[in-house]
């Protein structure tokens, strides 16, 4: 399969006129807004490997060709590796109950995400991925159809689906499948955060064992960006959510911000997001919402913020500037931009590579550390995190978590 960036089709008729089969102009919004134009059709399309040229081309591809392919398959079952698409492909699986900013917006309005998620696979990583939107939004209904449609993919990339849900979603595939299961809001999000961390600490002389962040937002990427911080040696970190930071004296935790509670806040914190940011050294923000001034000129010197809502940063860049050494924010207008792009599409084709069977906490902090690498001595306090279009990207991290896997044990080949 390969994803069609530009031309999109038109389903048999005109764009350029709005005319569809020869009927009546199509009450479009093509002719005012562009992305609408860019998206007729769709924006992907399968395209064959190999040619179908005549009689010969044709008994080999298909009939009676294949059949002998079949049934070597079935015989040795992991030769379906070798000889079908199914170790470089994954699924891109949502239910539309957490599309971007849009929140829950149901599976036939989240297709145009999961297509772009599917073409972001193919030009920064080289690898094919299926948009599949689930008509479930019911935990158990979620797992047993993924664990279906499995055999068809060699990975499973979940995107947009809400928390808490989310994590159960994740663990439960990852113990059912033999292939790796990674949500991308979360690891995603925590790995391309850790590379950027890590850069703006050698940047100001530190180590990450001589901070201590405070995060904003206890959904999939805060848990997701509180562990693996923990995990790569952060000094300490808070999570706060909307009723103040996440700490083990709440009575109110779900389970998940119950685990969470128990690995963070080594100081014993309590209050609000804003008490937390008194001193601290790092600000992440996955929340939205407004970090007020006075909070931030209360950090620490030398602060990091990391302010990621989109289209509204947490706290605006220019208040940042003020007080912090180093920005970062999810959007692509400002320098320092945290985008999955950077990581997702390298992981899976590291682990696709080496048909890992699943993706560890060494994987992606290799994947972090190989993303930080990239700056190099180009490091500057707008330059702690490269671009995705930066063609160095993808290779390093796929070479780094192919290795990685290898060491975990997780690769098969």
């Amino acid at each position: 399969m390969a994803a069609e960036i530009v031309n999109p089709r038109t389903g048999g008729g005109d764009a350029s006129t709005g005319q569809e089969g020869g009927g009546e102009p199509l009450n479009s919004l093509d002719s005012f807004d562009p992305a609408f134009a860019l998206h007729r059709g769709g924006k992907m399309a399968v395209q064959a490997t190999v040619p179908i040229r005549d009689t010969d081309d044709l008994s080999l591809a298909y009939t009676p060709g294949v059949a002998r392919v079949c049934t070597a398959i079935a015989e040795q079952p992991e030769l379906v590796n070798e000889y079908t698409w199914k170790s470089s492909v994954v699924a891109v699986v949502t239910d539309g109950t957490a599309v971007l900013g849009l929140g829950d917006i149901g599976p036939e309005a989240s297709l145009p995400v999961m297509e772009g998620k599917a073409i972001l696979f193919k030009q920064f990583g080289g690898v094919d991925a299926v948009p599949i939107a689930l008509a479930c939004t019911d935990v158990d209904e979620i797992i047993e159809t993924v664990v279906r449609l499995a055999p068809s993919f060699g990975g499973v990339n979940l995107e947009d689906i809400s928390a808490p849900r989310c994590f159960e979603i994740e663990k439960r595939l990852q113990e059912r499948l033999d292939i790796p299961v990674f949500h991308d809001d979360q690891h995603g999000t925590a790995v391309v955060t850790l590379a950027a961390l890590r850069n703006a600490a050698r940047l100001t002389g530190r180590g990450l064992g001589d901070l201590r962040a405070v995060i904003s937002g206890a959904g999939a990427a805060g848990v997701a960006i509180a562990k693996m911080l923990l995990e790569a040696g952060l000094g300490d970190v808070a999570v706060a959510d909307r009723k103040g930071i996440v700490s083990v004296d709440r009575e109110d935790l779900t389970p998940v911000k119950r685990e969470l509670a128990e690995l963070t806040n080594k100081a014993g914190l309590s209050g609000s997001l804003e008490d937390a940011l008194a001193g601290a050294d790092v600000f992440i923000g996955v929340s939205g919402g407004t970090v007020p001034e006075a909070a931030v000129a209360s950090m620490a010197e030398n602060a990091f913020v990391f302010a990621m809502a989109n289209p509204n940063p947490e706290v605006h860049p220019d208040v940042a500037h003020k007080y912090a050494a180093v920005v970062a924010t999810g959007r692509s207008d400002y320098p320092n931009q945290i985008n999955n792009v950077l990581a997702f599409p390298g992981i899976f084709a590291g682990a696709l590579q080496v048909r890992a069977s699943r993706i560890t906490e060494g994987m992606k902090i290799a994947a972090a550390e190989a993303l930080a690498s990239v700056v190099g001595d180009d490091l500057a306090a707008d330059y702690v995190i490269p671009s995705p279009f930066d063609e160095r990207v993808a290779p390093a991290v796929t070479a780094a978590v192919a290795a990685a896997a290898r060491v975990e044990g997780v690769a098969r080949r």
